[in-house]
């Protein structure tokens, strides 16, 4: 008989959704973002604060800049500043990503993802403050360096203040989440670094959770203006509601070794989309056929037929869940967890 944790082992339940996905895993290199303008308004990303050059000078997309570990990202995003990142006349160093979306991301409670690091090219000055990834009400962000002095550290900051910090090293991938409850006025912070899960270290802290849905920047502000370029990567940057996901691997991905290049492609589109599809006349049959082969095999065959079959066929999430509910049905006697789709 197959155990429990031997079934979840293979299939997750899980029901947090993906509201946005700015991992850009659908694009080959930065050029996306010049289709954005305030008067077509494409792409994830909304692209207005960089500096006068080419927007290669300041984004660029390549799989050397994302966290290995993460086999749900195609690629992480290098944003680059040096001295002609003023923007709008300002003397702050600035480039920034803005979530383009009509998802409610400033509502209820949803968990910011994100991983960086720099490598030890163009590495930041501990001798500046950089402003990452922050609201514009600066309720929570990450900092590093200090104006008029040094600081090597990497914080947390929340209601103004740092309420954790660590010391930035290259090649080492910092993972958070922000578990921002916009109704109840607090902030959460989850950490990990390389490949391991994220955990909670900080929270909940009471901060003024204000947004407009517009207004988180991912990137970096840069107060000093020394001249000098500095790289930073990010990865696995989407933004989920329900559970958290405590895994490195971004949702698509693989937990135990990296997709096949075909593989690969087919979980490359947006996650939200995947979840939200309508079920297919294929999918449904695969469904179908699952619960047939959970009424006459034993366990372990129904779970790898669903498996199989939702491989071969689009992964909507009714079609899952009716393929995950025929697999618990034929087990009701051993175990009463509840699956909501299969991941593939």
């Amino acid at each position: 008989m197959v155990s429990s944790a031997a079934l979840l082992a293979l299939i997750g339940s899980v029901s947090a959704e993906v509201i946005w996905d700015g991992r850009a895993n659908d694009y080959a290199d930065s050029s996306f973002l010049d289709k954005w303008s305030w008067s077509s308004q494409v792409g994830p990303y909304q692209w207005y604060i960089h500096g006068s050059g080419e927007t290669s000078s300041y984004v660029n997309l390549n799989s050397d800049y994302k966290n290995p570990a993460d086999t749900g990202s195609k690629q992480g995003i290098q944003i680059t500043n040096d001295k002609t990142s003023s923007w709008n006349g300002q003397t702050m160093l600035r480039t920034e990503l803005i979530p383009q979306t009509t998802e409610a991301i400033n509502k209820g409670k949803v968990y910011y993802h994100f991983s960086m690091q720099h490598s030890g090219t163009n590495p930041p000055s501990p001798s500046g403050e950089h402003q990452i990834n922050f609201f514009e009400s600066h309720f929570t962000e990450m900092k590093f360096g200090a104006s008029g002095g040094s600081d090597n550290n990497l914080h947390w900051y929340a209601g103004g203040e740092s309420q954790w910090k660590a010391e930035l090293t290259k090649d080492t991938w910092h993972n958070v989440a922000y578990g921002i409850d916009f109704d109840a006025g607090t902030v959460e912070f989850y950490h990990s670094t390389g490949a391991d899960a994220l955990e909670k270290t900080a929270g909940p802290i009471t901060a003024d959770t204000q947004s407009n849905g517009a207004d988180w920047h991912l990137g970096v502000l840069r107060l000093t203006n020394d001249g000098s370029t500095e790289d930073w990567h990010f990865s696995g940057v989407y933004i989920e509601s329900g559970d958290l996901t405590t895994s490195v691997v971004s949702p698509g991905g693989s937990t135990s070794a990296p997709a096949a290049s075909g593989a690969s492609e087919g979980s490359s589109s947006s996650v939200t989309s995947a979840v939200r599809a309508p079920a297919s006349t294929a999918a449904a049959s695969a469904a179908s056929s699952a619960a047939t082969s959970a009424a006459s095999s034993p366990v372990s065959s129904a779970v790898s037929s669903a498996v199989s079959s939702a491989a071969a066929s689009p992964a909507s999430s009714q079609a899952a869940a009716t393929t995950s509910s025929a697999v618990t049905s034929s087990m009701e006697a051993e175990s009463s967890c509840v699956v909501e789709y299969v991941y593939v």
